[in-house]
């Protein structure tokens, strides 16, 4: 009889165990305008993101203002963001590539895998 309802006990835990590990991570939603701030050893640099995401998917435009911006786009897995930036001819970019972590109202990370920090805020509508 215990042998049984250890059993039984056993593969009820191992069956919500096998819920949870299969119930897909919540992506956060990095749709929106974001202060960004980028540290890196020469000093840091403000800027501007305004951010649309569908799915996975990331587009928008990022830069030191909202009348000097460039595209962007990447993706969202879970709460990791990647973007890229995609300046025009003649323009650079503060960085190429960027690996985030994210919340609701705040992503931070590296850029170029080495070359510095980048916070991005979530800027409150008015």
């Amino acid at each position: 009889m215990w042998r049984t309802a250890g059993v039984v006990t056993a593969v009820l835990f191992l069956a919500v165990v096998g819920q949870v590990l299969a119930t897909p991570v919540q992506s956060v939603d990095v749709t929106g305008a974001w202060a960004v701030t980028i540290t890196r050893p020469s000093g840091q640099v403000s800027g501007l993101a305004i951010l649309s995401q569908d799915g996975g998917k990331i587009t928008g435009m990022i830069g030191p203002a909202e009348t000097d911006m460039m595209p962007a786009e990447g993706t969202v897995d879970g709460n990791k963001v990647t973007l890229l930036t995609r300046p025009r001819t003649g323009r650079t970019a503060a960085f190429a590539k960027c690996e985030l972590t994210a919340t609701a109202d705040r992503m931070t990370g590296t850029i170029d895998t080495d070359k510095g920090t980048i916070e991005l805020v979530r800027k409150k509508r008015k």
